[in-house]
């Protein structure tokens, strides 16, 4: 029977939603003995790729008995026989050692394959098995890779393992690497409270990531507590004016003489004149620097007023990217994958490991496509940032 489990991220749904718990199965759809295994890393890079893959590998060889897993190079880009590399036999001498380095040793890239002969490739493999991990054009890529392989009758299990640093992926309460991602920025929120506390007027800047929800930003604020003003995209706010972010700068600065603030990088994009309608090879829209257009508003208006102020800018998201997990990541990746490998030996697929109220459920993937989840400005994580700051809430237009 499958588990009643209510959703905790992003818009509550109408009704109570049921979603098929996660684990171990009694009856297998596929015989150890003849499963072809592959993984697929997609997308930008997440502390905690590597244990992921080491994971999956391990319980495929040790739970299941599994001897062949194919580690394709390079993201979905791989998976095209024509122009990729050809892949990793991931053996457990192979993955030994790999979870102590960040990154992931398949490599990754963003951008779509040619389901067609993807496909193609993994037939003539004899692959019937594939972990995709990655975000969620990375799923919607393992949902067609599915269909196609559903509409040839190929035996084909795609099981999804959610990779999102940014933490906003619907129906996961925490992706693998949203903790990595906070120890690593509080260490770097410590830096900046010290090199602004050391002078007159002293500002720390520092920009993490978060292009569309601010959980980063946010959590590194309430567990640091030394922040003075936290910026996320889903609380607009206002430079100029009585009650903008620069007046309530200047007055934290008359009080305290110095001030630290984190801004997540898809904060205030509003703010930020002539977007260039560019997107990457996922599809996503490229963001204007929000912290280089705070840092010149800043200079600018202490400037005008007279008043000296020495501002420290630090963007340190491709070195929080590369780290490897920490211990708690460590072993949320490896239940992460464990369930991955329970669901596909099962014959499950077109679906995405969840966890929802602390259990692992199986999500289908059209579900992870339809959106996001946010920061809520009347939960409690945003509630204990206002209070940890003390910034105003009047600055949020």
């Amino acid at each position: 029977m499958p588990s009643r489990v209510l959703w905790e991220g992003g818009q509550a749904p109408d009704d109570t939603m049921l979603f098929e718990s996660a684990g171990p199965r009694d009856r297998l759809f596929f015989d150890p003995r003849t499963v072809r295994a592959g993984i697929v890393t997609c997308g930008g890079l997440c502390p905690g790729l590597n244990n992921v893959i080491r994971s999956v590998v391990l319980e495929l060889h040790h739970a299941y008995g599994v001897s062949t897993v194919l580690g394709f190079r390079g993201g979905y880009g791989g998976l095209d026989a024509s122009r990729a590399e050809e892949p990793i036999h991931l053996t457990t001498e192979a993955v030994s050692e790999i979870h102590k380095d960040g990154g992931t040793m398949l490599g990754t890239s963003r951008g779509p394959v040619d389901i067609g002969i993807a496909v193609d490739n993994l037939v003539e493999r004899g692959v019937n098995v594939l972990f995709t991990i990655g975000g969620d054009g990375t799923q919607r890529g393992g949902r067609a890779l599915y269909e196609e392989a559903t509409r040839r009758n190929h035996p084909l299990a795609v099981v999804g393992i959610p990779k999102t640093i940014d933490n906003d992926v619907p129906f996961v309460k925490r992706s693998f690497g949203f903790t990595t991602a906070v120890d690593t920025a509080c260490d770097i929120i410590d830096s900046a409270h010290t090199e602004a506390h050391s002078v007159h007027n002293g500002i720390g800047l520092v920009k993490l990531m978060g292009r569309h929800a601010g959980f980063i930003a946010a959590a590194a604020t309430v567990a640091n507590q030394d922040v003075n003003f936290c910026l996320i995209p889903e609380m607009p706010f206002r430079l100029e004016g009585e009650n903008g972010f620069l007046a309530a700068l200047e007055e934290r600065l008359r009080d305290r003489r110095h001030a630290v603030i984190v801004v997540a990088e898809g904060a205030g994009q509003e703010l930020i004149a002539g977007e260039t309608g560019e997107t990457d090879a996922s599809g996503n829209v490229v963001l204007q620097d929000i912290g280089l257009l705070l840092r010149e508003k800043i200079v600018a208006h202490f400037e005008q007023r007279g008043t000296p102020a020495l501002i420290r800018y630090i963007d340190p998201s491709y070195h929080i990217r590369g780290c490897a997990a920490n211990t708690e990541d460590s072993v949320m990746c490896d239940r992460f994958a464990r369930h991955a490998v329970h669901a596909a030996m099962a014959g499950k697929t077109g679906l995405v490991i969840g966890l929802v109220s602390g259990k692992f459920v199986h999500v289908p993937i059209e579900l992870i496509e339809a959106g996001n989840k946010r920061v809520e400005p009347n939960r409690e994580l945003w509630q204990a940032v206002l209070a940890a700051t003390g910034q105003p809430a009047s600055m949020n237009g």
